[in-house]
């Protein structure tokens, strides 16, 4: 399961109740930041959620109210040597242009009091943890390198704790081997294998991101299936001209993608302070039902059915 938090869900200029791009994606252990506009730093700690294992941060583009929320993150962990280590995953417009930001003005003439990575990312598996991969994808928007990223949990085999109970499986180290894929012999010498006790191969959850984007068409294979679609709604339909002259795309273009990719849900973000949020709301639902309008704060638990 992915839990999705939003910080920052207003386009290119904060609201009186939104706040810039960014947003935190938990897994487990795993936290990652996706974006980090202007005063992410006091929506973390609004939002209760504070530094604490803030190590990875993916940027999907350049453009400043994407990335000017580092400076103050940094300047902050610098202070407080909350963590060792950061590594910033991005496009080489974006890494060049944040690399500006730390190097020539935050820490100007001193050395990074944590170990910075800058990392320039690729189109495919950026990381992998134990049970799930982060993936980036190129999009179109205003300038290079812009990218959106999926995180996709492995598919697996559910643990079946009846049937492993019936067979005299203890409760323990036995049962975790079983789920690696180990058999185990019992006490009185029976071998019992992985297939004795684990279900049909099921697909793991799906959370796909776009970043900020002015065409939909080939992001249907991206995000074809996916639990939760999260993408930009900066536009509505009426608009569709402007929206096309900013290289970003409308509330219903964002629902016939939903709707073309067979999505669970869909969930819009990067909202214009011109329109109504029912507005937005009701172009969208009117041609695909399950979705939502992200606020700041709002969390979202990603998980396969």
């Amino acid at each position: 399961m992915f839990e999705v938090t939003f910080l920052g869900t207003a386009a290119s200029a904060p609201l009186p109740k939104r706040g810039l791009s960014s947003a935190i994606v938990a897994h487990d252990e795993y936290r990652f930041m996706v974006d980090c506009g202007e005063g992410t730093q006091r929506q973390l700690l609004s939002s209760g959620l504070g530094f604490r294992r803030l190590e990875n941060i993916l940027i999907t583009h350049a453009h400043l109210d994407h990335i000017l929320g580092l400076a103050g993150i940094l300047s902050t962990l610098g202070q407080w040597e909350t963590i060792e280590r950061m590594t910033i995953y991005g496009g080489q417009s974006a890494l060049d242009r944040i690399e500006d930001l730390v190097y020539r003005i935050v820490f100007r003439g001193a050395r990074p009091p944590i170990q910075l990575d800058l990392v320039e990312i690729k189109p495919g598996v950026i990381l992998k943890g134990e049970d799930f991969d982060v993936v980036a994808f190129p999009v179109q928007h205003r300038g290079p390198d812009c990218f959106g990223f999926i995180f996709q949990e492995h598919s697996r085999r559910p643990f079946l704790n009846d049937k492993a109970t019936a067979l005299g499986v203890p409760q323990g180290p036995e049962r975790r081997d079983l789920v690696r894929g180990i058999p185990i012999t019992l006490a009185d010498g029976r071998v019992i294998r992985p297939d004795d006790v684990l279900g049909e191969l099921q697909p793991g959850a799906k959370l796909v991101m776009t970043g900020d984007i002015g065409e939909t068409n080939g992001l249907e294979k991206v995000a074809r299936n996916a639990h939760a679609l999260v993408t930009e709604a900066t536009y509505m339909d009426a608009d569709l001209p402007l929206a096309r002259q900013n290289s970003h795309i409308t509330a219903g273009l964002a629902a016939r993608l939903a709707r073309e990719a067979n999505v669970k849900q869909l969930i819009l973000t990067h909202i214009s302070g011109r329109y109504r949020e029912r507005d937005l709301e009701a172009e969208a639902r009117a041609i695909f039902p399950n979705t939502v309008i992200a606020r700041d704060f709002d969390t979202f638990k990603v998980k396969a059915e």
